[in-house]
């Protein structure tokens, strides 16, 4: 159990409050920003922006090092700083080359971000207080970015030069608010047992980590489910279900307000439960809702189209509230603490690497066949499920259980048979 008051927790949930809200702002106008204000075309501003975040990922097995030597304090606030720093300079980009080395700056800023976090929530609180933590931060976080979405649609809307650079400042001193807060808080590193990593040994005892590194690879078709939010269904609804464009926002507000309202009771229910069953129940649904959609494409009347998007949307929001912060809390808790920077850079890689390589995916497999792309996306959510299952007894014990020393409920019901240590 964490030693943190009510005072800290507070600070931290301003920090990703304001930091959400600040990147809400942004993220929605990013690439209409730099098209504004270089003039260059759409195509060659999405080039870049690519570019940038592809090279940014050096900096996540770096951040992995830093973590290790010197805290996920100091990576979390010096991450927000550098993404600080690199906006203030946006206003002064005008062509391609300023464009690149400013996003470049973020983009290495935003990279550290996810390992930095999770080692600090690691550090922050343990236990089940883990799995709440996180929890309350995806909720708060949603609403953040809806927040801050909400203001970007206002100065879209008015589309003054003035306007945009008030975002990027705005973004920015969300940034610095967000660093002091993270970097006013206590955190509790516990000694190690054994003999200090040596650092150029670190990544070594990773790869020699085959429990871990097989949760991470089993993460990665899941991550590609996650990304269809924004890069399947848009397509997907509009083009081969003949749907209005306008349902792509109530479909992503759908999503967006359930994780923001649910997040927070749904994990207190499930912290009852084996991390590893929550997380490959979570899978197996993302894998129903992508069989629903699959399904519409084939069905002529457009009532019952609706309604079956409504459903398979409702359904992908249920997987996520189950396996989001359940498997942040499951591979935090996997990592072994000396080594645990290194250990969590590596696993973000399973959502990087998605991340970078959707767009060119999921558009090929729309291209080549719109059911096809479903059904492999729930091909790889339903190994994902079949994997964690198969992996549960060879992860640690305390990564598996959420509340050690109490019998845990499995979902079926009755008590748990208790993993070995």
């Amino acid at each position: 159990m964490t030693t943190n008051g009510p005072s800290a927790r507070a600070r931290y949930m301003l920090g990703m409050v304001v930091d959400a809200t600040g990147s809400g702002m942004y993220l929605p106008l990013s690439l209409l920003y730099f098209h504004h204000v270089t003039g260059l075309p759409l195509t060659r501003v999405g080039t870049l922006m690519t570019a940038a975040a592809v090279i940014g990922l050096i900096s996540n097995p770096a951040a992995g090092v830093l973590i290790d030597r010197f805290g996920a304090r100091a990576v979390v606030t010096g991450g927000y700083l550098l993404r600080a720093a690199g906006f203030c300079t946006y206003p002064l980009v005008d062509n391609g080359a300023s464009m690149f080395a400013v996003l470049l700056v973020v983009a290495l800023g935003d990279m550290s971000y996810p390992p930095a976090i999770q080692s600090f929530i690691a550090e922050f609180v343990r236990g089940a207080d883990r799995d709440k933590l996180l929890a309350v931060q995806r909720s708060l976080r949603n609403a953040g970015l809806g927040v801050g979405g909400l203001l970007a649609g206002a100065v879209l809307a008015l589309g003054s030069t003035a306007l945009y650079h008030v975002i990027v400042f705005g973004a920015a001193a969300g940034y610095v608010a967000a660093a002091l807060c993270i970097g006013s808080l206590p955190v509790h590193r516990a000694a190690p047992a054994g003999p200090r990593v040596s650092r150029k040994g670190g990544y070594r005892l990773v790869a020699r980590n085959r429990p871990f590194l097989a949760l991470t690879l089993l993460n990665m078709p899941t991550a590609f489910g996650y990304t269809v939010l924004s890069v399947g269904i848009p397509v997907y609804v509009t083009r081969d279900l003949g749907a209005s464009h306008s349902l792509v926002g109530v479909l992503y507000a759908v999503n967006t307000v359930g994780i923001a309202l649910l997040q927070i009771p749904v994990t207190r229910g499930l912290v009852a439960f084996r991390r590893t069953r929550t997380v490959a129940f979570g899978a197996a649904v993302f894998a129903v809702s992508f069989v629903v959609f699959a399904l519409l494409a084939s069905v002529g009347d457009r009532t019952v189209v609706l309604a079956g998007v409504f459903v398979a949307t409702l359904l992908f929001t249920g997987g996520e509230l189950m396996h989001g912060a359940t498997a942040s809390a499951l591979c935090a808790q996997a990592a072994p603490e000396e080594t645990r920077g290194r250990h969590l850079a590596v696993y973000q890689l399973s959502w990087a690497v998605p991340i970078a390589l959707a767009p060119a995916a999921l558009t090929a497999l729309l291209t080549l066949s719109p059911t096809a792309m479903w059904l492999v996306l729930a091909v790889g959510a339903t190994v994902s499920c079949l994997g964690v299952l198969r992996l549960e007894r060879r992860l640690p014990r305390e990564a598996v259980h959420p509340c050690p020393g109490v019998a845990e409920a499995e979902p079926g019901g009755g008590p748990a048979e208790r993993a070995p240590a």
